[in-house]
């Protein structure tokens, strides 16, 4: 046999073993779990999804398989939930079987599992036991951060009024607004809307974001092993994380050189402070890497999020003017023009409170929320689901 015709045996052999891997992975099992349509090897069911519009295709299949169905994604076996009573039951009901973090590709690049929003086990307890006391003493949650909003809000303010009436994109004026708030506490201070690094550091993380919901960084969360070593837009996103990484470090670097052990100034000093509590122990969460990856989830998920929910309320808003002039006419009797809001005034404004819980409701920015793993084999409406 001459090596080419050797070389094409060999290959069809790995392509067989491969299609056979697939298939058992995919069958073992799946009597004990929840229905769902029938995958085919490697591809899974991606062919009876939309990778633009995901969120919309598990709802179509679930209307056929009801609230719990299994499909393939690739090669990832997944159990799908949907509405309130499936999700209560398992991230209320069996939170801690649910407790686990599912893979999340193209933010795993760069956590690999370090940091408070992807980390699992006892790191996990830990820094989120540490973070969510720590933004409390800095005022996240109470009233005590009202004063860095309102601050902030003159700020923004300002730049609205910089545009003179012209038509503007508001995608940077409002993570601006967003971040500092969120910088405040994480940094111990806010940036200048026209620092370049700092606009740099929004725009790697919008796109960077923006990137896992394209069609082709849902093809990477399935396929990333192969992936991330091929050409694509997955290697920019990889830039922009890597990036974000390296803002981080040197901020925290700086924070180290002027340390004060007994007076911390933000979420860094305060970690940082933990790090030399527990320099001797050996199994201590509190290290380098956790340091810069906690703080980087913290300021990644508070820009984002917020910022991208006052975009669309702004939208929406301008789709329903009736109910725009509804809101600034309760603005104008509760508040007026005189004087900036305050915690005290929403109790007299249910209309704006309702209308904010309704935009927060329709624009859904995750509408397939954060993907989590069972922790052990684990029994779910007459279904088991495996570790």
């Amino acid at each position: 046999m001459d090596l080419l015709g050797a070389g094409t045996v060999f290959l069809i052999i790995c392509l067989s073993c491969l299609v056979a891997l697939s298939t058992w992975r995919q069958m073992r099992g799946k009597s004990k779990m929840p229905p769902g349509p029938t995958p085919l090897p490697f591809i899974g069911n991606l062919l009876q999804v939309n990778l633009k519009d995901m969120h919309r295709s598990l709802v179509k299949i679930s209307d056929k398989y009801g609230p719990v169905y299994t499909i393939h994604l690739g090669p990832r076996r997944a159990v799908v939930l949907r509405g309130y009573d499936a999700v209560k039951e398992a991230l209320v009901d069996q939170a801690e079987e649910f407790s686990g973090r599912g893979e999340q590709a193209t933010f795993d690049w760069l956590f690999r599992g370090y940091g408070v929003a992807f980390s699992e086990g006892e790191r996990a307890k830990q820094l989120r036991r540490f973070s969510i006391t720590t933004l409390r003493n800095f005022g996240m949650g109470k009233r005590s951060i009202e004063e860095r909003i309102l601050e902030e809000a003159h700020f923004q303010l300002e730049a609205l009024r910089d545009t003179r009436g012209v038509p503007f994109d508001p995608t940077y004026v409002l993570s601006r607004t967003v971040s500092n708030v969120i910088s405040s506490i994480t940094f111990g201070n806010r940036f200048d809307y026209e620092d370049k690094e700092f606009l740099s550091m929004l725009r790697m993380m919008l796109e960077s974001f923006r990137f896992t919901a394209t069609s082709w960084g849902q093809l990477y969360d399935f396929f990333s092993g192969p992936m991330q070593y091929m050409p694509g837009p997955q290697q920019k996103a990889f830039k922009q994380l890597a990036g974000l990484d390296e803002f981080v470090l040197r901020k925290v670097k700086e924070h180290e050189k002027t340390l004060d052990l007994n007076s911390p100034r933000d979420f860094i000093d305060s970690f940082l402070i933990k790090m030399h509590q527990e320099e001797k122990n050996p199994n201590t969460e509190f290290f380098l890497k956790n340091v810069v990856l906690t703080t980087l989830n913290i300021f990644f998920a508070g820009t984002e999020t917020v910022s991208t929910t006052l975009r669309y309320g702004f939208l929406i808003l301008l789709k329903y003017p009736e109910i725009e002039e509804k809101v600034r006419q309760e603005i104008d009797q509760v508040i007026g023009r005189n004087r900036g809001p305050n915690m005290d005034d929403r109790p007299q404004m249910p209309y704006t409170e309702a209308v904010i819980h309704e935009i927060q409701r329709f624009s859904d920015m995750i509408p397939m929320g954060l993907a989590r793993r069972v922790i052990r084999d684990t029994q779910f409406r007459g279904y088991t689901i495996p570790k």
